[in-house]
């Protein structure tokens, strides 16, 4: 296998830069720039030369042999003084070494997956970690990352062999007196993963939606101060605001980070019977982003409802609180009731948060979809007696086969690439 090296830090001007290098040529890159490999795991500062013997940098180099590194490789990181020049003459001798390529983007990540250092649903929640913006993002990736999926689906995997086995035994016994009945022992065991899937399946929508982002939807009749609440809740002058009627005609979004949690917000049209086709087309709009909406918040300033649109769980608020006081309201031209409006949102979004599994994917989804089919299939097998036993192994099997393609057993080529192609080229 080829030896490549990256940079792994982020281009540009910084204190410090990592050069990171993977391959059986580590020693003999070790030799060239600092005189040897130093010892293992231990950070040694060395003095970098080209090959003319040159002074190039003084650096921190680390040392991680086979199987004890990232990609499960010999590996040689480079911390560097982060200067431009620095960088980009170390890169090139690198480039000039024979053996040594640049890493192609995710090469480090897809090499740990292919020595077993990760597991694929590991793969992608490092890509999610890297993308992570908000507390509880990270929270959710460090957990599928610490291998939570992946232990999910060895416990289930273990559990369905031990079925698969028990069947196979009344086939190839079909001759003779087989001692116990299996069908009980079996069914509970498919019943168990059943469940556990379910249950994943289950908190598939929240983690997603930890993952890409809650959605709050603001709601109201024109000119009800929509625009100017969303402008008080991003602290900027996001959306246009006047006194006239109808100045949104676009969903106009907000992203936030609320308790930790990804939230975007939607400033909407106003709500209201129009002839002007451009305003229609915003109401339209507005109305579906907001029945697809996590969360609404409805502002209403004489009382009127919107029963069509209200959906458990959702806000509604008195608007323009600073011309009504008293009551359940809020005002984002003076900042009543926003301290209060926010908490409410925080904490419904972050009781839903509770329920979120492990699998964050959709990928991950329709994997155990497909298990949980399988399963179903095999125990109306069972029901069907001795004859249909071979067949309830091979569903069985099929829901093997799927927990298989969710951690990277078999051959997940066709979507390795979409999963490597957002990494960067040091990682």
């Amino acid at each position: 296998m080829d030896t490549i090296f990256a940079l792994s830090t982020a281009q540009g001007k910084a204190g410090v830069a990592i050069i990171r290098v993977s391959g059986p040529d580590v020693a003999s890159v070790a030799d060239l720039l600092c005189g040897g490999l130093p010892a293992p795991r231990h950070a040694a500062l060395r003095v970098l030369r080209d090959g003319s013997g040159e002074r190039i940098d003084e650096a921190i180099v680390v040392f991680f042999p086979d199987r004890a590194s990232f990609t499960g490789e010999s590996v040689l990181e480079l911390q560097v003084h982060g200067s431009a020049a620095v960088i980009a003459l170390i890169l090139r001798i690198l480039g000039d070494f024979p053996g040594l390529r640049l890493a192609d983007p995710g090469e480090f990540t897809r090499r740990a997956l292919g020595n077993g250092c990760l597991d694929l649903t590991q793969v992608e929640a490092l890509a999610d970690l890297l993308e992570s913006e908000t507390e509880a993002q990270r929270r959710q990736a460090m957990r599928v990352l610490s291998g939570a999926l992946g232990e999910n689906c060895a416990m289930w995997r273990k559990a369905l062999l031990r079925a698969a086995a028990l069947l196979e035994v009344t086939i190839d016994f079909a001759d003779e007196d087989v001692p116990v009945d299996v069908t009980p022992e079996v069914r509970t065991l498919l019943s168990d993963v059943m469940a556990g899937l379910n249950t994943q399946i289950t908190g598939f929508g929240v983690a997603e939606r930890i993952r890409t982002g809650f959605e709050v939807a603001i709601l109201g009749a024109p000119n009800v101060g929509k625009s100017t609440l969303l402008n008080a809740l991003a602290g900027r002058e996001a959306a246009i605001t006047s006194e006239h009627a109808g100045t949104t005609r676009d969903v106009i979004e907000v992203r936030m980070d609320l308790g930790g949690l990804p939230v975007t917000l939607l400033d909407t049209a106003g709500l209201r019977e129009t002839e002007d086709a451009v305003e229609a087309i915003g109401i339209t709009r507005a109305r579906s982003r907001g029945e697809d909406a996590d969360l609404r918040i409805f502002l209403t300033e004489t009382g009127e409802g919107f029963e069509d649109l209200i959906q458990p769980g959702d806000i509604v608020l008195q608007a323009k609180s600073d011309l009504y006081p008293g009551g359940d309201g809020v005002s984002g031209l003076t900042g009543a009731g926003m301290d209060d409006l926010i908490g409410r949102v925080t904490d419904c979004l972050q009781g839903r948060a509770q329920g979120a599994g492990v699998a964050i994917r959709a990928r991950h989804e329709s994997a155990m979809r497909k298990g949980v089919v399988a399963l179903d299939s095999a125990c109306r097998l069972l029901d069907a007696g001795e004859s249909a036993t071979d067949l309830a192994a091979e569903e069985v099997h099929a829901a093997i086969r799927a927990l298989d393609s969710l951690v990277g057993r078999i051959d997940v080529e066709t979507v390795l690439g979409e999963i490597f192609a957002s990494f960067c080229l040091g990682k």
